[in-house]
């Protein structure tokens, strides 16, 4: 994490663009249990840039169609992936299910220590949330 005057912030944020950014918003912080840190809407409504957090971490979002070099970037790619740590999986696991979240793999136990679940979002990203945290030194 980099280090800043107000103490040590993510160096990586994930950066997602959804049809639907509001709808996103709406599953991420309800069934997945991010805080919205903020959200900047246009007079279109569309959203041009949210952040949101959960633990020492956040994502990035906004709305598709937009405009933009990153719209114009994103405009063909695929679905994402991303992985985020959790303390409790199976209590996040049933908040995921109890917002009627797309479980793509229950909560398992992982060879090399983890315990994680995977579950689709909104528009076909695929989150994981599991306890694996690796240490980065430096």
């Amino acid at each position: 994490m980099a280090d800043t005057a107000g103490g040590r912030r993510p160096s990586m944020y994930p950066t997602l663009l959804y049809a639907d950014a509001r709808a996103a918003v709406k599953q991420l912080t309800e069934a997945f249990g991010f805080t919205e840190l903020s959200v900047y809407e246009g007079e279109d409504g569309l959203v041009h840039h949210a952040e949101l957090v959960q633990g020492n971490g956040a994502v990035m979002l906004g709305s598709k169609g937009r405009g933009g070099r990153f719209d114009e970037a994103m405009r063909d790619a695929g679905p994402a992936g991303v992985y985020v740590v959790v303390d409790d999986v199976d209590a996040h696991h049933r908040r995921a299910v109890d917002h009627g979240a797309e479980i793509l793999m229950p909560p398992t136990d992982q060879d090399y220590g983890s315990r994680d679940y995977m579950v689709r979002d909104v528009e076909g990203n695929v989150w994981s949330f599991g306890t694996y945290a690796p240490r980065i030194e430096g």
